[in-house]
């Protein structure tokens, strides 16, 4: 039976437009990081305002949580829900074989996207961002159809059917929680490098040639590391660039 992290709270809501919305209401009140799980999400998005297509038996959550470090350090967090969500597919199946990840925000299994992440955060209060919400959707029964999601894109997959492991989102929940408290722990205590360095250890596509798109240009280049700050380092024909954010395209 896995057990609860301590220090963590959690509420379970039947239905609510967005667990991320959700967070930015309660995030006031809150004495310590806490997790929502919505059951039923009406308006669910994504990265770049995107709709997040969410039927019953998905998993829709936001950890929300106060941080203490820097806004560049803070969004580091990407990773560690990127981790923590790797461990939590290797609980609920027993295997983590076809599981990868993908820069910047997705789980990959079977080479599908099983999972994604939306780190959002509030504005500053004494020089620290006053609180993050880490959304975080799973296609645990149902992926979304390949003709909704945009050209060239990472082709949707669920868990139930890359897998046969049938989940609830409760049971899910579980599962990431007190694998997101391990990898936290080792965040605060140690920083990103051995972050860093698992991540890359799990991701999809080093030494291939992969192309980063942004609203106004893209790169493409052989995907070499990861560096100390989160960017994408691609070797391109007119050497090293690094990217802070973009959307990848294999």
């Amino acid at each position: 039976m896995i057990k609860w992290p301590e220090g963590y709270g959690r509420r379970i809501l039947a239905e609510v437009d967005s667990t991320n919305a959700e967070a930015a209401r309660i995030a006031p009140e809150l004495a310590g990081p806490e997790w929502i799980l919505g059951l039923r999400q009406t308006q669910g998005r994504g990265r770049r305002g995107r709709a997040w297509i969410d039927p019953l038996g998905n998993f829709a959550a936001t950890l929300v949580m106060r941080p203490t470090e820097s806004p560049d350090q803070v969004a580091l967090r990407s990773f560690v829900t990127s981790l923590a969500l790797y461990d939590a597919f290797g609980t609920v199946t027993g295997r983590t074989d076809g599981l990868s990840l993908k820069w910047p925000n997705d789980v990959l299994l079977n080479g599908g996207k099983v999972a994604g992440i939306l780190l959002e955060s509030a504005g500053m209060v004494g020089g620290v961002v006053s609180h993050i919400a880490i959304g975080i959707g799973v296609n645990l029964a149902h992926a979304p159809d390949a003709a909704v999601v945009e050209k060239h894109a990472t082709r949707p997959v669920s868990l139930l059917s890359e897998t046969g492991a049938l989940v609830q989102p409760e049971e899910f929940l579980e599962a990431l929680a007190s694998a997101y408290a391990r990898w936290e722990t080792q965040f605060v205590t140690y920083g990103f490098e051995p972050i860093r360095s698992a991540w890359m250890s799990r991701a999809a596509r080093i030494g291939e040639v992969i192309t980063a798109r942004t609203t106004r240009d893209e790169t493409t280049g052989t995907f070499e590391t990861v560096d100390s700050k989160g960017n994408l380092v691609l070797k391109t024909a007119k050497g090293r660039v690094a990217i802070p954010a973009a959307d990848i395209f294999f």
